[in-house]
């Protein structure tokens, strides 16, 4: 297939400029069209989009659908819930009714129904779904509240995760993934094993806490993690559904958001990693970069985001 065009959805966004930046490279790609909307995270909004580029893409005639999933849609479903290591072949699937795994385990669901379906032109529509781990990187919007929230702190992190075990995954690789998926898609022979499938996208970068990823890659900059008691997190929890249920009492009449749910709690004091190895099968997917690669360029970026708060200051100053 020659002249192919490529549309990006979430364009503007963190991991979405990073896969465009990769897509100029490719060769025989005529074209890119970029897509950048805000969604609320609400689970019919998040769904029905989905389907409706699906839908699109049946009556365009566009043959392959790549979807950018979370391992959120596979768990963990208790912070007592050990999943190490992890791959495709077990059966993991969140139970969680929180906006953001449920739209998003929806709406990955849609995407591998779809593979098979017929498009207009009468060819067939191929469809995959990648989840990658917590995404850190340059740009990472939560990373940058959490170092913005440290700095007017005097440098004092947030303590969140410091009972997890995870792989977080570096923007750059996740990125990669999506234009492995785009290749073997477009090649007939790499499609077959392919289409409906899902795939755990993780690196090489090590099984650490959320907490000590955060320490690593600030604590060149003076921020330092909170070494200040905490309650238990079984209390936490139960506070956690307490918050909850006032606020679904209170829905009737007034909108109100807890600080900290139970879901957020369970991902961010769980045991949870996955493997590589279907997509490396599969993909050829191999990271891109490697753990010093991408700590070192988090580390820059981070940086630049002390150094531009140092800035503010110095204008606040009379």
């Amino acid at each position: 297939m020659t002249g192919w065009s490529c549309l990006v959805t979430g364009a503007g966004g963190f991991l979405g400029q990073r896969i465009i930046q990769l897509l100029v490279k490719e060769e025989e790609l005529q074209e890119i069209r970029a897509l950048d909307k805000v969604f609320k995270l609400e689970t019919r909004e998040e769904f029905s989009s989905t389907q409706l580029l699906l839908d699109a893409c049946i009556q365009a005639s566009v043959p392959f659908f790549i979807y950018t999933s979370s391992t959120a849609v596979a768990g963990p479903n208790s912070y007592k819930e050990i999943i190490l290591n992890g791959h495709e072949e077990e059966h993991h699937e969140t139970t969680w009714t929180a906006s953001y795994p449920y739209s998003k385990k929806l709406a990955e669901k849609a995407v591998l129904a779809a593979n098979g379906s017929t498009l207009k032109n009468g060819d067939t529509l191929w469809t995959c779904s990648l989840r990658p781990m917590y995404i850190y990187g340059e740009g990472n919007p939560v990373l940058s509240g959490i170092v913005n929230r440290a700095l007017g702190n005097n440098g004092v992190l947030e303590n969140t995760g410091k009972f997890s075990v995870a792989n977080p995954v570096y923007v750059g690789n996740v990125a990669w993934a999506h234009i492995l998926a785009c290749r073997a898609l477009r090649d007939p022979k790499k499609a077959v094993s392919i289409q409906g499938q899902f795939y755990y996208i993780t690196d090489d970068t090590p099984h650490q806490s959320y907490d000590e990823l955060h320490n690593i890659l600030t604590k060149e900059w003076g921020l330092r993690p909170d070494s200040g008691l905490r309650l238990p997190l079984s209390l936490r929890y139960w506070l956690a559904f307490l918050l909850e249920t006032v606020s679904f009492l209170l829905s009737p009449i007034y909108k109100y958001q807890p600080p900290f749910s139970r879901y957020l709690l369970t991902v961010l004091n769980s045991v949870c990693t996955f493997s590589y190895k279907k997509a490396q099968r599969d993909l050829g997917y191999k990271p891109l970069h490697t753990w010093e690669e991408a700590k070192e360029k988090t580390v820059e970026w981070i940086g630049s985001l002390v150094e531009k708060h140092k800035g503010t200051l110095k204008k606040k100053t009379p």
